[in-house]
């Protein structure tokens, strides 16, 4: 049999269609418009829904309302209970066709293997005769009918129980087959529920027959939904999607983790179909960050799991969907690096002294000789101290980051030998004297007080002060971790453009684009506050050939 080629439909244009067919399947349906676009979505991707609820909160209109989606279509719906017959969901028995050819056939117009859309309310109560037929029909979308297997028209099979199969009911194999699965509440909004008691927007809407879909274009669609790529990128986030599922399994009892957070490879495999028929209907070529919160509605088994699937769904959206968690740490490794190039300078700089000890008195040794010297007012013996670490001030006088302090050379010499002194010197380029504190710490270096009485260890500028070549090697150490910035930004950038290439979608639910425009909004925050900490630093690192100046 040859498989004619068709044409692929304009996708903005069907884009558009499906989100105006959705708002008019909506219309009067208070609070339902999630649950219709999951069973559209289903629809058009050829899977089945489970609605889970208490009665009287519109599953079944739900279901009504979605059979207006096709055009010249047939509606089933039943309500099992548990003496329902095969007969009453697939047809009777024809009589005549028993007693001329002894053949075992239903009359099936007008029931479940003619229809293009399926309500089944408390599935669970049906029996065994039914429940099994009806696997098959999920399964191969063929109903066997005496020697003959049909193939059946249905698009959608939604179920509907206030209830979930017992757990050795041996319901399983049908249950996993109901793909998206949706908890149906009571109206909340205090204003919805006036509307729906003032109104009469509980019954069926009319539908612009050019919305319609027909026969022909649903299987048109069927072919090039499979066309959509699901690149390794997304595959990755599908699988760390997967792994977080499998670490929070704990999270629900002991006993039943391993059962209410079991997610199959057929499920898996099926949900996948359904991102790509998502990615589709949105007019895109490949499954986008976003489609992958619609398997929110594919993952859970029971109330408890779905609010474990709903809070991790939560934490995926907002760290890990567009990599915003990616982003921040990325920006957050440039201080890595720049407090190592800051921990190098310090080892490499620090001006430390030797320790001489009497039984009766200690006192500290450094060679000053080895200092440069320089004349501030009129003061040749001044040397040059160069603060190794940011601070706020060395001096209540003199707020600001403390780059240099001038001191008289030989006094000091003299104050620091007890391992403490004050002495009154110059900060930076300022000519007014300050008090400074200074002190010799635990590995004999030299340190500063700052105003927050926090140590700022020292260099001194001379003959064993900074090298030409250790700064060039710093510099570039430097421009390294600032390009962490650049690039976290410029990623930042791109899951922008992602994110906002998805929207508007016409699938997922409306709280999700809030939660990750917000996300990235902090993302540029976090960053931002990144890079000014990260400037600074590099700013003190570039220039510290200028500070260890001897001009």
């Amino acid at each position: 049999m040859l498989t004619v080629a068709t044409a692929a439909p304009n996708k903005a244009i069907l884009s558009e269609r499906i989100q105006k067919l959705i708002s008019g399947l909506s219309n009067g349906v208070y609070e339902r418009e999630e649950t219709i676009k999951l069973c559209l979505l289903a629809a058009l991707a050829g899977e089945s829904v489970f609605l889970l609820g208490p009665p009287g909160i519109a599953k079944s209109l739900i279901a009504k309302r979605l059979i207006q989606a096709f055009d010249d279509s047939k509606f089933f719906d039943y309500l099992m209970t548990r003496f329902s017959t095969p007969e009453e969901v697939f047809g009777p028995l024809s009589i005549q066709e028993l007693k001329d050819n002894g053949k075992y056939v239903r009359l099936i117009d007008g029931y479940l293997p003619t229809a293009q859309v399926v309500f089944l309310d408390e599935i669970w109560k049906a029996g065994p005769a039914i429940l099994n037929t009806l696997l098959t029909v999920v399964n191969e979308r063929t109903f066997k009918n005496g020697q003959d297997i049909l193939p059946i028209p249905m698009r959608l099979l939604i179920t509907a129980s206030n209830e979930l199969p017992d757990a050795d009911s041996g319901l399983d194999a049908l249950y996993d087959r109901m793909l998206v699965r949706v908890f149906v509440n009571r109206i909340q909004e205090k204003s919805n529920f006036k509307s729906m008691l003032m109104g009469d927007g509980c019954g069926l809407t009319s539908i612009d027959p050019a919305l319609t879909i027909k026969d022909d274009e649903y299987q048109n669609w069927q072919q090039h939904i499979e066309d959509v790529t699901l690149t390794d990128t997304l595959f990755e986030k599908i699988y760390q999607l997967k792994s977080m599922i499998e670490a929070r399994s704990g999270e629900i009892t002991e006993h039943a983790a391993e059962s209410e957070l079991y997610i199959s490879d057929r499920r898996w495999k099926k949900s996948v179909r359904l991102l790509k028929a998502s990615a589709f209907f949105n007019g895109r070529d490949q499954i986008n960050p976003l489609d992958l919160l619609l398997l929110q509605d594919c993952l859970w088994h029971s109330p408890e799991s779905r609010n474990v699937i709903v809070t991790i769904m939560q934490e995926f959206a907002t760290k890990y969907a567009f990599n915003q968690k990616d982003a921040v740490a990325d920006a957050k490794q440039t201080l890595v690096l720049i407090e190592a190039i800051n921990q190098d300078i310090c080892t490499q700089l620090a001006l430390t002294f030797t320790r001489e000890s009497t039984m009766r008195k200690e006192w500290f040794k450094y060679n000053f000789a080895t200092a440069t010297r320089f004349n501030i007012n009129n003061n040749p013996r001044m040397i040059k101290l160069v603060m190794l670490q940011q601070n706020t001030s060395v001096s209540e006088q003199e707020l600001g980051d403390s780059r240099w302090v001038y001191i008289d050379g030989d006094e000091f010499d003299k104050k620091i030998r007890t391992g403490k002194c004050d002495i009154y010197g110059f900060v930076n380029k300022n000519t007014h004297l300050c008090r400074l504190q200074f002190e010799i710490d635990a590995e004999n270096r030299l340190v500063i007080k700052d105003i927050a009485n926090r140590p700022v260890l020292v260099g001194v500028t001379g003959n064993k002060g900074l090298k030409a070549s250790q700064q060039q090697q710093w510099q570039q150490d430097v421009d390294q971790a600032m390009a962490k910035i650049t690039e976290s930004e410029h990623n930042i950038i791109k899951a922008r453009t992602s994110f906002h290439g998805a929207l508007p979608h016409n699938f997922i639910s409306g709280d999700f684009p809030a939660m990750i425009e917000q996300s990235l909004s902090d993302c540029v925050e976090e960053v931002a506050e990144v890079k000014l900490v990260a400037e600074k630093s590099a700013f003190r690192i570039t220039h510290m050939d200028e500070y260890f100046s001897q001009q």
